[in-house]
C-alpha cells in the first residue's frame, strides 16, 4: 500500500534521477565517439571550438579558404567592430534564452525552462574576435578544406530560409550580432548539439551526443603553453 510520504519522496525525487540519468547518459557516449578514426587528410586551417563553460561556439578565420564572412554577417550589423578582428565566432540557441540573458544574473527559472521545451525560436550569435581574445581558453580544431566547407554549409543552412536577416537593436558587445535561425533549442538538441552536429557531419571525432560544453571539446586538442 502506498503511503503519502513515500509517494511524495518519489515525486520529489522523479527530476533529480532523470537529470541524472540524462548527465550519465551523454558522459558515458563520449567513450563511443564519433568518426573515432577519421580518415587522413591534409588540415591546412586552423579553426577552433570556444567554450565559455556552458555553451560552445565555432570559431573560424574572418576570410581566406574560399569563404569571407563578412560578406554573409555584414559588418553594418554590428556596432562598430575592432578593425584587426580576424576571427569570427558562431553559436546558436534560444531566441528567448539568447537575447534576454546577456549575463548568467539575468537568468531566470521561467526563461531556462522554456528554452527546455522548445517554445521558441533560435537565433544564431555571431561575434568577431581578434585572435589572442580565444586562443588561450578554446580548443583547436585543424581542418582540411572539405570539412571546412562541410562547416559552413552547416552554419548557412541554420539561417532562416538560408538568408543572413539580423535580429535588430539587440547586442551583448559592440562586436556582436544576433541572426534569424532554424530550428528549435530543447533538451535534446542543445546548443552544444548544434555544434556537435556540424563536427559529425565533417568527419571529426566528438562524442554521438552533445548536450553539454564537455561533450564537444572532450576529443578535441587542449590548448598547449
Amino acid at each position: 500500500m502506498w503511503r503519502p510520504g513515500l509517494y511524495l519522496a518519489l515525486v520529489l525525487l522523479a527530476p533529480v534521477l532523470a537529470a541524472a540519468v540524462y548527465v550519465a547518459i551523454a558522459s558515458a557516449l563520449m567513450f563511443w565517439p564519433a568518426n573515432a578514426k577519421p580518415p587522413a587528410e591534409h588540415r591546412v586551417i586552423d579553426a577552433w571550438v570556444l567554450s565559455n563553460g556552458v555553451h560552445t561556439d565555432l570559431v573560424f578565420p574572418l576570410r581566406g579558404h574560399g569563404t569571407d564572412w563578412s560578406q554573409l554577417f555584414k559588418p553594418a550589423d554590428f556596432r562598430a567592430l575592432p578593425p584587426d578582428a580576424d576571427y569570427i565566432a558562431i553559436g546558436w540557441g534560444d531566441r528567448e534564452f539568447y537575447l534576454n540573458t546577456p549575463r548568467w544574473a539575468d537568468l531566470t527559472v521561467s526563461r531556462a525552462l522554456g528554452a527546455l521545451a522548445g517554445i521558441h525560436d533560435s537565433v544564431l550569435h555571431v561575434t568577431y574576435l581578434r585572435r589572442a581574445e580565444f586562443e588561450t581558453v578554446a580548443r583547436r580544431m585543424p581542418l582540411s578544406q572539405r570539412q571546412y566547407d562541410v562547416l559552413v554549409n552547416h552554419v548557412r543552412a541554420t539561417l532562416r530560409q538560408g538568408r543572413a536577416v539580423p535580429v535588430t537593436g539587440v547586442h551583448y558587445t559592440d562586436s556582436d550580432a544576433f541572426y534569424e535561425a532554424e530550428g528549435r533549442y530543447n533538451l535534446i538538441d542543445t546548443c552544444n548539439t548544434w555544434t556537435g552536429r556540424g563536427l559529425r557531419e565533417a568527419g571529426i571525432t566528438v562524442s554521438r551526443w552533445t548536450p553539454f560544453d564537455f561533450t564537444v571539446v572532450r576529443h578535441l586538442q587542449p590548448v598547449t603553453p
